[in-house]
């Protein structure tokens, strides 16, 4: 039996050569190419072959988180540069949504965030002057605490006071490509580090696997009758942080915000036993923490307050006897309960081999980093031998691979 907190994560790495991550785009989103991996059988298509290649009766979901504009380059008074890398709101507010729609005139806003180029900013604020609305603007940065792991608390304040803070970012912010890809983002990458269909600020990190998407083929997939749902991870910087520890038992999961709809549940319980495809890792992790937040819930003593976080080793723990569709009807009768329309939790769930799938049937996903938690998680859907022989078949048929590389669909046996 697999031990998760023992799982050696030098087992799941492989050789990346520099060469074969893409640095852009394609100029054309479904022009991507598309490894299908269908019970272990392997072919080569490109993504807009996606409506011939998906299970009858699928239902995909999509996570319809946006990209803020998260990485401020501001100065010190000598002149220097400090790029700041917003993360997460810490107060007066700690829920996202609220944190992007303060404004100045409520006082300083403290966000978490990496701070680099930042060893000769010792004191005293730091400054960016930008436009806003055509107006002149200034932002003003104090670090406020050095956190562990690297980190800091800054408290941000800035002119003209009632402009929020999403509108500061969108005029002063530049988007956060991942590290990897070595370069500036371009005006193109506002556009193309985007899916279509994203609708929800909040994000550091693009859910790449549905930058394939184009309007034209979402309206041929609706077309064919495949149906689609809608959910929010808002991906963190953690999707960036390498495994550094030589077992999962050392690896702390990092904490991302999810918003799942109640009419979005109901749709999965009368979808059920009928193929679920996950676009994207965070769609996935999300889905399947839907269902161990219901479990907890049943589990709860009756009237206890009850705290919506799933737990990186919560899977692990126990192996409860609880269906599915219990655990969502569970969730829903709580959101019917409390008058509430979408159900707001937070999760660091870890999956990795050895792990029960409780409600999604296969996977659209890039090709992920070596010695990461995305390909355990790939390693848990399609096996040892699985995951090799497709990202092997992948180095070797020229695919591209990360962020903006090409994809694949995993459909592990019986799906």
């Amino acid at each position: 039996m697999t031990d998760q907190r023992q799982l050696r994560i030098q087992d799941f790495d492989y050789d990346l050569p520099a060469g074969r991550i893409a640095p852009e785009p394609l100029p054309d989103r479904a022009a991507s190419r598309l490894l299908v991996s269908r019970g272990g059988v392997l072919s080569d298509k490109h993504f807009r072959d996606l409506p011939d290649e998906l299970p009858a009766d699928s239902l995909l979901i999509f996570n319809d988180t946006r990209v803020v504009r998260a990485r401020l380059l501001a100065r010190r008074p000598s002149g220097g540069v400090v790029e700041l890398f917003c993360l997460e709101p810490v107060a007066p507010h700690r829920a996202l949504e609220p944190a992007l729609q303060q404004t100045a005139q409520a006082g300083p806003a403290t966000w978490r965030a990496l701070v680099g180029n930042g060893r000769r900013w010792k004191h005293g604020p730091v400054s960016l002057d930008f436009s806003a609305h055509g107006q002149p603007a200034t932002l003003w940065a104090e670090r406020a605490a050095t956190e562990p792991g690297g980190t800091s608390l800054l408290s941000l304040s800035w002119e003209p006071a009632e402009l929020t803070f999403a509108e500061v970012l969108h005029a002063a912010g530049q988007l956060p490509l991942p590290p990897y890809l070595g370069r500036a983002a371009t005006e193109a990458d506002s556009q193309r580090y985007q899916t279509v269909y994203a609708a929800h600020e909040g994000a550091v990190a693009a859910p790449t696997a549905g930058l394939h998407f184009t309007p034209e083929l979402l309206a041929e997939l609706a077309r064919r009758g495949v149906g689609s749902g809608h959910l929010t991870l808002h991906v963190g910087a953690g999707t960036f942080q390498p495994v550094k520890a030589a077992t999962m038992a050392d690896h702390p999961m990092h904490a991302e915000p999810i918003i799942v709809q109640a009419s979005l549940l109901r749709q999965l319980l009368v979808h059920r036993p009928r193929p679920i495809i996950a676009v994207g890792t965070t769609s996935l992790r999300t889905l399947e923490s839907l269902y161990w937040l219901g479990v907890a819930l049943l589990q709860s003593p009756a009237g206890a307050a009850f705290d919506f976080q799933v737990s990186q080793w919560q899977p692990y723990e126990s192996a409860p006897d609880i269906s599915t569709e219990a655990a969502f009807t569970a969730l829903l009768a709580h959101l019917e309960a409390t008058g509430s329309a979408a159900l707001e939790a937070t999760t660091r769930l870890l999956i990795a081999p050895g792990y029960r799938f409780r409600v999604i049937t296969g996977l659209i996903t890039n090709f992920h980093q070596p010695a990461s938690t995305l390909l355990l998680l790939v390693g848990a859907l399609l096996g040892e031998t699985g995951w090799r022989t497709v990202y092997e078949h992948a180095l070797t048929h020229d695919y591209r691979f990360l962020s903006y590389g090409d994809s694949s669909l995993l459909l592990p046996k019986g799906a």
